[in-house]
């Protein structure tokens, strides 16, 4: 996000970088985790920067989660946002939560289970405000993968009977093909955490256009020397999707 956002400032474009309920600089804030399916936080963000910004076309862009969150806000508010919305980027969204947190428990991804886990028991235990109604985190849960973590806590403090209905209703995938704003899908074959089959179901999309690499692991996309400014080939393919009318119109102009 950080890379991304400095591309996007040198090539003129202004952002506005987004932390999810109860992290980043809102640590402690919250009474209630972040989930992949938040889309209203990040719909009362979105109107909040079209307010402060109301003659710009705005692009939005999710990494991961965020992607998730970004296409299930596109599908299910597709007529209520804001009109200045011009352009979606989603890079490796997990848009099918519950066959993608399957896939932690095989092969590699079982280390990175673990690590996000743990990750996030230390983040609760940080906070009083996110334990306060959840008094099992401080009484020995110990989370073992993430859906242990999303059973004993996430998807019982949003109030789901089961993990898997959580998993179901805040998955983008039900949603995606009521996306109408012009979007573009990075994804890479070799990614351990979100199967490449998720997207290549959606190709037919019309508002969706489809990047698939052969290698570039979950957000690890380098290119080869020479091609661009420098290796980090992501970053460059979001201001070439986000510039892309404005080159156009200096191409007119000309």
């Amino acid at each position: 996000m950080v890379y991304a956002a400095k591309r996007l400032n040198e090539a003129g474009v202004r952002t506005f970088r987004m932390d999810m309920r109860a992290c980043g600089a809102g640590e402690g804030l919250s009474r209630m985790p972040y989930h992949a399916g938040c889309s209203d936080d990040l719909l009362t963000s979105l109107e909040r920067v079209a307010s402060i910004c109301p003659a710009s076309p705005i692009s939005l862009v999710g990494f991961s989660i965020g992607g998730n969150t970004t296409l299930k806000l596109a599908g299910e508010a597709a007529h209520n946002l804001p009109s200045q919305l011009t352009r979606l980027v989603a890079i490796s969204p997990p848009i099918d939560l519950g066959l993608c947190v399957g896939r932690f428990s095989t092969g590699a991804a079982r280390f990175y289970d673990r690590y996000i886990a743990r990750s996030h028991y230390r983040h609760l235990l940080r906070s009083e405000a996110l334990i306060e109604n959840a008094p099992y985190v401080s009484e020995g849960f110990r989370p073992r993968g993430q859906r242990d973590f999303d059973t004993w806590y996430t998807a019982a403090m949003w109030g789901f009977e089961t993990v898997d209905d959580f998993y179901a209703e805040t998955s983008a995938c039900h949603v995606v093909s009521e996306i109408r704003v012009p979007t573009l899908l990075i994804a890479s074959r070799d990614d351990p955490l979100v199967p490449v089959e998720l997207f290549e179901r959606i190709e037919s999309q019309r508002s969706i256009k489809l990047h698939v690499t052969d290698h570039g692991g979950h957000l690890g996309f380098i290119g080869r020397r020479g091609i661009d400014a420098d290796r980090r080939w992501l970053d460059w393919r979001i201001v070439d999707y986000i510039t892309a009318d404005r080159a156009a119109s200096a191409n007119m102009a000309a």
